[in-house]
């Protein structure tokens, strides 16, 4: 157990500790905190801040008071809704520039609902949202607040279907994103981390240090402690990028306010450290595998992205798992080792995964992983004997 920490420990700073790592780290948080200083430096530019005018021919809204203040994020600024007396009057503040718009409230508005929009440019969505609901809000004044509160917010629709059990609901939307997210985070992952171990195997071959090392330790101990040491790399990038993911989403349910409506079980970050983990482990342990068997490291690296590519394959066939979560092709997705930490909780976040499927999902998953390790020591073992010669499936398998 000792010899195995101490490949363990030297697998895991060896990574850790190289410049590329750490700026393989810090890329994706710094390309998240660009890309949203842009976003909101964009946005805060185009912004237009001025009043927007209102002619009330309906006589509802004479005397309509100033709404207070109903910006719920840092990025949302509400906009004065100025009254004018005629349509005259408002023109002429248009053309001044004293106001980027104004509404004509028709005369018949309770019967026929029509309202006019007079600009020189395109008005934000925000502005209708404002105004629709400084309408509402007036209509509303003299009724109980819980009913004047439930017409402004609207309802709270969830989907519920009979044959899928589905249960997407109206604001679920950006939990699906936080699902997608943590799928990338685990391919970059496994791409990165498994890349580090590949190599590392491929330059140990070729310059035979690796016969050395296993002269003082069994080729289980040293796959252990490397595949285990590559393991924490991938979970110290895992773990840094959820972190500043986490921070990333503080930041949007304070700036957006459509943010808000994300709603994310804890039982979600569980299903993935199910999946993710013993996927990272089986396909370290595979690209080990081919690291040991490969003559050289350009053809390693060649083969080792075949193992790769398998685990973005439910992204192609993301819209069908999402319309239908519990149809053939998502479950057998979530069976299938390479495919299931991706199929698994992305389906989560659209229905009720039965109790059954997670379990064999993650027996399935753990399994192939002590396979792969269990492949991966013997491909070590046969490659020390067969040096510069490239190794067969069917050798591995007869070797003992």
């Amino acid at each position: 157990m000792s010899k195995t920490w101490i490949v363990f420990r030297h697998e895991y700073l060896r990574h850790v500790k190289r410049k590329g790592f750490i700026l393989g780290l810090l890329s994706i948080p710094i390309f998240l905190v660009v890309s949203m200083g842009i976003s909101i430096v964009a946005a805060l530019s185009s912004e237009d801040m001025r009043p927007v005018g209102y002619v009330d021919l309906s006589g509802l809204f004479a005397n309509a008071q100033p709404l207070p203040p109903q910006n719920t994020g840092w990025l949302d600024r509400d906009v004065e809704m100025r009254p004018f007396e005629n349509e005259a009057a408002a023109r002429r503040a248009l053309e001044a520039g004293e106001i980027q718009a104004y509404y004509v409230i028709a005369a018949d508005y309770l019967r026929t609902g029509n309202v006019r929009l007079v600009t020189s440019h395109t008005v934000e969505a925000d502005i209708h949202r404002q105004f629709s609901k400084f309408l509402l809000t007036h209509l509303l004044k003299d009724e109980d607040p819980t009913v004047r509160d439930r017409v402004l917010e609207g309802p709270n629709l969830t989907l519920h279907t009979l044959t899928s059990n589905q249960k997407i609901g109206s604001r679920n939307f950006f939990s699906l994103l936080v699902a997608l997210f943590c799928g990338v985070i685990f391919v970059i992952a496994i791409s990165t981390s498994g890349g580090y171990l590949l190599r590392a195997v491929v330059e140990e071959k070729e310059n035979r240090t690796i016969e050395v090392i296993l002269t003082s330790i069994s080729t289980d101990s040293l796959m252990v402690g490397k595949v285990l040491g590559n393991l924490c790399v991938g979970l110290t990038q895992l773990l840094f990028w959820l972190l500043m993911g986490g921070l990333a989403a503080l930041f949007a349910l304070r700036a957006f306010p459509d943010f808000q409506g994300m709603e994310i079980n804890a039982s979600f970050f569980g299903l993935v450290a199910l999946t993710f983990l013993p996927g990272f482990v089986m396909i370290a342990a595979l690209m080990t595998t081919v690291g040991a068997t490969a003559t050289e490291s350009r053809e390693a690296q060649q083969i080792a992205g075949l193992f790769t590519l398998p685990a973005i394959v439910p992204f192609w066939f993301m819209g069908a798992i999402i319309e239908h979560p519990n149809s053939p092709l998502a479950i057998g997705f979530s069976l299938f080792p390479f495919t299931a930490p991706m199929t698994l909780p992305l389906r989560a976040m659209v229905t009720n995964l039965p109790v059954w499927q997670i379990v064999l999902s993650v027996a399935v998953l753990w399994a192939a992983a002590a396979a792969a390790i269990w492949l991966a020591s013997r491909a070590f073992r046969l490659g020390m004997l067969l040096y510069g010669k490239r190794l067969t499936l069917a050798q591995i398998l007869r070797s003992r």
